[in-house]
């Protein structure tokens, strides 16, 4: 007979307490101690049938006397054979028999070859033994690990949602149970851009009488501090799922002083001086989140959002990238593989000199109607596809807006100076991820609607317009190795029944070197051909050819652009990163602009834009960055015919120094 080891504690603990099923436990002293084969008896006599493999009784002989006269013991038995290896493991934890395996979870089956679905929670043994700890976001304080500072956002702390909120402490909020959190955020965001850009001179007055040049003296700076602060109330534990209810709010003020070289350029009226200090306190946020409910155990949800919100249109911000009064319905499905979002945006008036939301206006008649669906994994795996649908309803056609600086950009001063209205969708295909060791982004768009009133014809305009833009990029350890291109389509027939430029809604590019870009950071004016008209404005990249990207309409007779890009990013350290960009831009078609400017023929290149820049992180978080890029414009044969001045620049500087700080 053999004897599994691993059960004699078991053995030991029986033969000591006395056969199980007796009326009374013998004392040990009192009786023969009880064999092995009779300790095991009465053990497996008390297990459940399921639990026990009864061996098969042996055949008595043919000439073996009657049963009841004879009295022999029991034969040996193999008690591994009548005890399961499950209830042997059951007894001992953490012991098996030698060769014996354990049963094994479902095997996962994967309908999209190449992706990772989660595993089911069967995988995890013993979660289903876990018992919830009443406030466990306390726990980790109440032994002693950590003691929470209000001020220290790095670690646990109440005002950054954390833990969750005591109601007993805050009676005065509307809440009930203990799952309410309370997250508030702070940002103080500093910038100083010395710069310089063609200035045309005030027709009234100048700077210094006597200066009769088209363009004047074109250095220039800017200083600007804003201040962020936000709060959100949510309900629920978001760390698997969706918040069951968020209201959100966030305000934002700015001030900021401008010193530019010539009048006119930051107020219409001649007498007010080329230097300027503004604020503006703005409503960035201001909405309700609310979680209609669930459609799978993976969390997979539709909800409802309404008020000040922000929304991207695409990966990069090409067509629309803001923060409006809206409402947006959203949600995902598939274990988070599609996700979409369906809304309305009732478009509200900007601050001039800030950006910022205006509510104290009332909001424009330009809406946009927006409906897309994002798919991972498709077409390949690691890559992210979107295709969009948005409509932007243009009312406008008997409003005149003044900007707070006293010049009008609606109507915009180009043109027959008329009222315009529009209806124009964007249909669009955007990707985001990667295939293989390629990192890729692009966008597409195909803009079809029509123009009320074209400003060359005054009559009524079909649009027909394009936008292509990808990025391409390669990883090697801590580099990355960047080309980018842009194609937006311009007008080639101002006075046909066709706008074939293509203009965006309200566009914030990260691209090409986003915001350190000389192109894409300064607005460049369209001095000649309309007043207070800008060929690209500020923290765009298209040329539009628009009074203003905030307070202006969309304008698709335009010159179109064209660019081309390379650079590179080097990861230093996890503290610091060095940028680089290498950049060409043209003009699509530029006879826009040679009927505004009267001119016979006005050459397509625009010039190299070349730009360097640093970003610092000293706590390699998002805490604490610091930036400083440099950012330089060398004029080619089309920027040099239309900005030709006395000095002769060779080439435009743009200087970035910006601070972060964020709680």
């Amino acid at each position: 007979m053999s004897i599994d080891v691993s059960l004699f504690p078991i053995i030991a603990t029986l033969a000591a307490q006395g056969a199980p099923g007796a009326d009374a436990p013998v004392p040990p002293m009192a009786a023969e101690p009880l064999t092995l084969d009779e300790t095991m008896r009465a053990f497996i006599a008390e297990q459940p049938a399921d639990q026990v493999d009864a061996p098969p009784a042996a055949a008595p002989p043919p000439d073996a006397p009657p049963a009841e006269e004879l009295t022999p013991p029991p034969p040996p038995v193999d008690w591994q054979l009548m005890v399961n290896d499950d209830l042997v493991t059951q007894i001992i934890e953490g012991r098996r028999r030698p060769g014996y395996t354990p049963d094994l979870p479902e095997q996962l089956t994967q309908d999209n070859e190449g992706a990772l679905r989660p595993p089911p929670p069967q995988a995890f043994p013993g979660i289903e033994d876990q018992l919830p700890v009443p406030d466990r976001w306390r726990l980790i304080e109440t032994l002693g690990v950590v003691k929470e500072r209000w001020f220290d956002p790095y670690h646990q702390n109440t005002l950054k949602g954390d833990r969750a909120l005591d109601p007993e402490k805050v009676k005065w909020l509307p809440i009930k149970g203990d799952d309410w959190f309370f997250v508030a955020n702070a940002v103080s965001d500093t910038v100083f851009e010395p710069r310089t850009f063609p200035i045309p001179v005030g027709v009234q007055t100048t700077e210094r009488p006597g200066s009769l040049d088209v363009f004047g003296k074109d250095r220039s700076f800017v200083l600007a501090q804003t201040f962020i602060v936000g709060a959100a109330l949510i309900k629920g534990s978001t760390a698997f799922k969706p918040p069951d209810v968020e209201y959100r709010v966030t305000l934002a003020w700015q001030g900021n002083y401008v010193d530019v070289p010539e009048r006119r350029v930051l107020d219409v009226r001649p007498s007010k001086k080329s230097h300027r200090y503004d604020s503006f306190l703005g409503v960035q946020e201001l909405f309700v989140d609310k979680h209609l409910g669930n459609d799978s155990d993976r969390y997979d949800f539709h909800s409802i959002r309404i008020g000040i919100q922000p929304f991207q249109s695409d990966f990069r911000g090409f067509l629309f990238n803001d923060s409006q009064l809206g409402v947006r319905f959203f949600g995902n499905r598939d274990n988070n593989r599609f996700q979409y979002n369906l809304a309305a945006f009732w478009r509200l008036e900007k601050d001039t000199n800030s950006g910022l939301n205006d509510i104290t206006q009332t909001p424009r008649d330009d809406f946009i109607f927006t409906a897309n669906l994002y798919r991972q994994d498709f077409p390949f795996v690691g890559l992210t596809s979107q295709v969009s649908v948005t409509y932007n309803m243009n009312r406008e056609k008997n409003d005149i807006q003044i900007d707070h600086n006293g010049f009008p950009v609606r109507p915009a001063l180009i043109g027959d100076l008329r009222g315009r209205e529009y209806d124009v969708a964007y249909l669009g295909y955007s990707a985001d991820g990667r295939i293989g060791r390629i990192n890729v982004t692009a966008s597409f768009y195909a803009a079809l609607g029509e123009d009320r009133n074209s400003f060359f014809t005054s009559k009524p305009a079909k649009i027909r317009a394009g936008f292509a833009a990808a990025e391409l990029s390669y990883d090697y350890d801590w580099m990355r190795f960047r080309l980018s291109g842009l194609y937006a389509t311009g007008d080639s027939d101002p006075y046909n029944n066709v706008e074939a430029g293509f203009d965006a809604i309200f566009e914030n590019p990260i691209f090409g070197g986003a915001d350190t870009s000389y192109w894409i950071r300064q607005t460049i004016p369209f001095a000649g051909g309309g007043r207070v008209i800008s060929i690209s404005g500020r923290n765009g990249i298209l040329n539009s050819l628009r009074s203003s990207k905030e307070e202006g309409q969309s304008n698709f007779n335009n010159p179109g652009t064209i660019f081309l890009g390379a650079g590179a990013d080097f990861d230093l350290s996890p503290e610091t990163r060095v940028s680089t960009n290498f950049n060409h831009l043209w003009f699509e078609d530029t006879t826009t602009l040679q009927q505004l400017r009267v001119e016979g023929s006005i050459p397509k290149d625009i010039g190299f834009d070349l730009s360097v820049a640093a970003i610092y992180r000293p706590k390699a978080n998002q805490n604490m960055v610091g930036r400083l890029s440099a950012a330089v414009l060398v004029p080619g044969k089309g920027f040099k015919d239309l900005f030709d001045n006395k000095q002769g620049n060779k080439a435009y500087v743009s200087i970035l120094a910006n601070m972060i700080l964020t709680f």
